[in-house]
């Protein structure tokens, strides 16, 4: 009779810890470190950029990117500790560039002159980081 209660709560342990660290788990896919976040999004978009046109994985790819658009926007959007710096609010405005660019024009490639724009903005806020800010 003990060693059955003692295993029916064991089991009921078992399940509220698989159940709560799975709640917990992020869903969309960043840690919640901005800056590591910020550099991943960001290599994420280069791939999305560099890969050609004719490429089969390009759906794929840009699928990818902007679901990582809208999960660092929705996790950071209204952070007030990175809403205020630099590197957020250049990386906010790479982000609605070319998040516009996707649902304006889905089927087009990203024109040269976005790409170039895009790829300074990343520079920033790669520098952003690096300085803190």
């Amino acid at each position: 009779m003990f060693m059955k209660r003692y295993w029916s709560r064991l089991l009921a342990l078992a399940l509220v810890l698989v159940i709560g660290l799975i709640g917990c788990s992020s869903p969309d896919n960043l840690t919640g470190d901005y800056r590591q976040d910020t550099l991943s999004v960001v290599n994420t978009l280069r791939n999305a950029l560099e890969l050609p046109q004719n490429s089969p994985d390009k759906a794929a790819v840009q699928a990818e990117a902007r679901k990582k658009i809208n999960d660092f926007a929705a996790r950071y959007q209204r952070n007030s500790a990175v809403a205020c710096l630099n590197s957020f609010t250049t990386m906010r405005t790479a982000l609605n560039s070319l998040a516009g660019h996707y649902s304006s024009y889905p089927n087009r490639p990203v024109p040269q002159k976005l790409k170039d724009r895009l790829e300074q903005e990343f520079q920033r806020v790669e520098a952003a980081l690096r300085r803190g800010a």
